[in-house]
């Protein structure tokens, strides 16, 4: 896919390094396939249609349809609990900004998509595995907060393995947190949708994500709340093979939509026209 150019801005010489390797393994069918041609194709891959997890700069320009200004960037993680095991946390944080080419687990902001003007945040699983910290946290409230003053729809994208740990009960407090910027949002009417991506797990799952008007997710994307093994060792029983996953919580009604990527924007924009329109959303 082309590389607009506040991306390309963005991004600079802290690249994601994943994008100098040629080659990428399908973890599902096992299939070589050619980088370019598998981000070309929206990180899915061509044998199996497994959906690769995507950056959030590679799933932000994937949808908007130029600029996006980005809202929270300045408020940066800092050591709360002064947490400190094999590597401190400023250590650690420090390794995740070099990987990923973000510096933090969620990027927000405005943009449009297809010419709808819409409040965007995407959570990426690259950072300490999307776990869910104060910045995090106070990133998703700002977002939702620009939102509400401009009357915008709001999209967030899931991807997470929950709270996160080095920094304790402020991490957790962040469920509280994002939940009331959503009571607050959606109490003056406005527009939410969250797309819940592999994986979207613990106090995320347990927040935000199942507070929105309509809940889309991806193809397979693991969905829950605590693991399946911790949870068969608590209840003494076999789960069902596909438990967890979003095809399953479709099953049973948990979530609206399971859209798979190629398809992904157009049932956005479709939504979104919907309820601009002031018709009722019907997934």
């Amino acid at each position: 896919m082309p590389m607009p150019e506040w991306l390309r801005i963005r991004r600079g010489k802290h690249a994601d390094q994943r994008d100098a390797a040629l080659w990428s393994k399908c973890p599902m069918c096992g299939e070589v396939l050619y980088r370019r041609d598998l981000a070309a194709n929206l990180f899915v891959c061509t044998k199996c249609a497994h959906h690769f997890r995507m950056s959030a700069y590679d799933r932000i320009s994937m949808l908007i349809d130029g600029d996006f200004a980005e809202i929270g960037a300045e408020v940066t993680t800092g050591d709360p609990l002064a947490w400190v095991d094999k590597k401190t946390y400023p250590v650690k944080i420090a390794a995740d900004r070099e990987k990923s080419g973000i510096n933090e687990g969620v990027v927000c902001g405005i943009g449009a998509i297809d010419g709808c003007e819409v409040a965007l945040g995407v959570m990426d699983f690259h950072f300490r595995g999307g776990t869910m910290g104060t910045v995090v946290g106070e990133r998703l409230t700002m977002l939702l907060e620009e939102a509400r003053k401009r009357a915008l729809p709001c999209i967030i994208f899931t991807a997470s393995g929950g709270a996160r740990m080095e920094e304790g009960m402020f991490a957790l407090m962040q469920m509280a947190k994002t939940t009331a910027a959503v009571a607050r949002f959606m109490g003056d009417g406005n527009f939410f949708v969250t797309v819940l991506t592999d994986p979207t797990t613990g106090g995320v799952s347990a927040s935000f994500a199942f507070e929105s008007d309509v809940i889309v997710a991806e193809p397979k994307a693991m969905i829950g709340f605590a693991g399946r093994r911790v949870i068969e060792q608590t209840i003494r029983q076999k789960l069902p093979d596909q438990f967890q996953r979003a095809e399953f919580l479709l099953e049973k009604g948990h979530i609206d939509m399971v859209v798979e990527r190629h398809e992904l924007k157009s049932t956005l924009t479709r939504l979104l026209r919907y309820a601009a329109s002031g018709k009722k959303v019907r997934a």
